[in-house]
């Protein structure tokens, strides 16, 4: 089963994210999902295997979810995963599809439980910050 990382170029989580993924040796399937955007199913299907409610998938920050009246109270996961469908930039990210599982990885290292080898050397930001040590481990 190839590897496929729901990724936001713009947000470093997403990007460090697929830093790990390369270090650990995978070239993951990438999906753009602000340009390809979400289905309902498919939002369905990533989230109930990661174990997430559409609110706990959604962006709060650096997202329109506050102007749409995605916080209040009563806000069904219904009416989320239609304002998810026509604003992608609500589902946080990065979502990483593996054969052992499905999670949403904030922080970045949360990928390494779903890889079957982790980097063997340390892996940094595109700032030059140290994500994981010379060990493999993340960088607290």
């Amino acid at each position: 089963m190839s590897i496929v990382i729901h990724h936001n170029p713009g947000c470093g989580t997403s990007r460090n994210a697929l830093s790990i993924l390369r270090a650990s040796g995978v070239e993951p399937v990438v999906v753009e999902y602000l340009e390809t955007g979400w289905t309902k199913s498919q939002l369905q299907g990533l989230f109930a295997a990661a174990g997430l409610t559409a609110r706990e998938a959604l962006r709060v920050s650096n997202s329109p979810a506050a102007e749409l009246g995605m916080l209040e109270e009563g806000v069904t996961e219904d009416a989320l995963l239609t304002a998810m469908i026509a604003h992608p930039v609500l589902v946080n990210r990065p979502i990483i599809c593996t054969a052992k599982g499905v999670r949403l990885c904030r922080p970045s290292a949360r990928v390494l439980d779903l890889l079957d080898e982790v980097p063997t050397g340390a892996v940094y930001a595109d700032d030059g910050e140290m994500i994981l040590n010379e060990k493999g481990a993340p960088v607290v």
